[in-house]
């Protein structure tokens, strides 16, 4: 049995190289369905949360728990990576994510529901989010090689994104319409998308294994010591780890920004986060059509202050426009950033420290969400809606412009 796949057209992979390559297009579809359930759940999960509590600081306790397992974990979890092969490992994380998809999907549609509930299975889930993540990460690099890395990168992102419009749109209509346990049971189901895709794909690129395994601590020390002699390595990293933690809490800047500020329902706030993947969308199509002529350096200088600025512009506005037009540049200056940060890594990273470096990534970008969501509970919770977004700006710009000219030293010298 194979899995065929409609032919894309000549001029698509002419701008979009990655789709040249059968495999990334497999994981490309699968990774589609499987995302956009993911948002329909996410944006169900966010709504049913402050329904049951109406605190802000308990909605974002459920990220929290949800990522913290990434950044106690995601250390050992980059040794792993480096040893068994990445295909399998997708597989074993995303039938494991199906199954606590369907505990919840069972708990809400027969309404026994309880805060609690979800707090376990988020944190469950933040087990599996720390393996599945750096594995997929560093899986474009063997589905297309280093050439087409930063055009994969940034087409995966525009999968995420479409999947950011479809999913909460849909989710927002459907609580709306039919409740909210719907929104739990597509994407149980949409799981086994990206499990039939990934089981076909047959990587073309196979990472060099290290011939002599040492400790597991003594491999995650190595792998550190391998980032901390490469400025071009944990530089962005440093970036990363402050925008990560005050500026990407959009699960409860919005949520709370739409209903007590805006005064709308679950489906504007739909609306809301689709704005934001409406504007990642055009960052990564850009990222993508543009791969080989991106300026990374630049992107990752300048990105932090275009959506600083494009925060504090959200949480000024009053009109529910207004602010989704704000969401929309946000979205672009946000993916460009991290699409910078993520091919840079990549592409300057040895093989054998590849899945080493990206679990860093993952716990520098994921790692730092319990700690960033309990902080933008707090704020919301003190301060209110408008606050999240302007206080979180302001933070990320005076901390970013001290590490440029604390740093500019060693800037001189790269």
């Amino acid at each position: 049995m194979q899995l065929r796949l409609r032919a894309i057209p000549y001029t698509v992979k002419k701008y979009f190289p990655a789709f040249r390559h059968k495999d990334y297009r497999r994981f490309w579809y699968g990774q589609g369905i499987s995302l956009s359930g993911t948002w329909m759940q996410m944006t169900a999960q966010a709504w049913l949360v402050y329904e049951l509590t109406k605190s802000p600081f308990l909605l974002g306790l459920i990220g929290a728990l949800e990522f913290t397992p990434v950044m106690l974990f995601s250390l050992f979890a980059g040794v792993y990576l480096d040893r068994h092969s990445k295909k399998k490992l997708i597989l074993l994380t995303q039938s494991t994510a199906m199954v606590l998809a369907g505990i919840l999907t069972l708990l809400v549609l027969t309404d026994t529901v309880k805060f609690w509930h979800i707090a376990a299975v988020s944190l469950l889930m933040g087990f599996v989010r720390t393996l599945d993540m750096p594995t997929r990460q560093s899986f474009m690099f063997e589905l297309v090689g280093k050439n087409h890395l930063t055009s994969a990168i940034a087409l995966n992102s525009v999968t995420f994104n479409l999947a950011r419009i479809v999913g909460p749109a849909v989710g927002g209509i459907l609580i709306a319409q039919f409740g909210i346990g719907f929104c739990f049971l597509f994407n149980t189901l949409s799981y086994m998308a990206v499990l039939i895709s990934v089981y076909f794909i047959r990587p073309r690129v196979i990472s060099d294994k290290p011939a002599v395994r040492k400790a597991v601590l003594a491999e995650i020390k190595e792998g550190l010591k391998y980032i901390k002699g490469k400025v071009i390595l944990y530089r962005p990293l440093i970036v990363l780890a402050v925008v990560s933690l005050f500026a990407i809490n959009f699960n409860v800047f919005v949520p709370v920004f739409a209903k007590s500020v805006l005064g709308t329902g679950a489906q504007g706030f739909g609306l809301l986060l689709s704005s934001l993947g409406i504007g990642s969308i055009i960052g990564a199509l850009t990222a993508a059509s543009a791969s080989d002529r991106l300026n990374r350096k630049m992107m990752i200088r300048y990105m932090p202050y275009a959506l600083s600025f494009s925060m504090i512009a959200v949480g000024l506005s009053s009109g529910f426009y207004a602010s989704a037009a704000f969401l929309i540049i946000l979205g672009i200056s946000n993916l460009l950033f991290f699409t910078s940060v993520n091919s840079t890594l990549q592409l300057n990273s040895d093989a054998q420290f590849r899945g080493r470096v990206m679990s860093v990534y993952t716990m520098v970008f994921g790692g730092v969400t319990p700690f960033g969501n309990l902080y933008a509970g707090a704020v919301t919770d003190k301060w209110g809606g408008r606050a999240g977004f302007v206080v979180s700006a302001v933070i990320v710009i005076l901390l970013v412009a001290f590490i440029r000219f604390s740093m500019k030293d060693i800037r001189k010298t790269n």
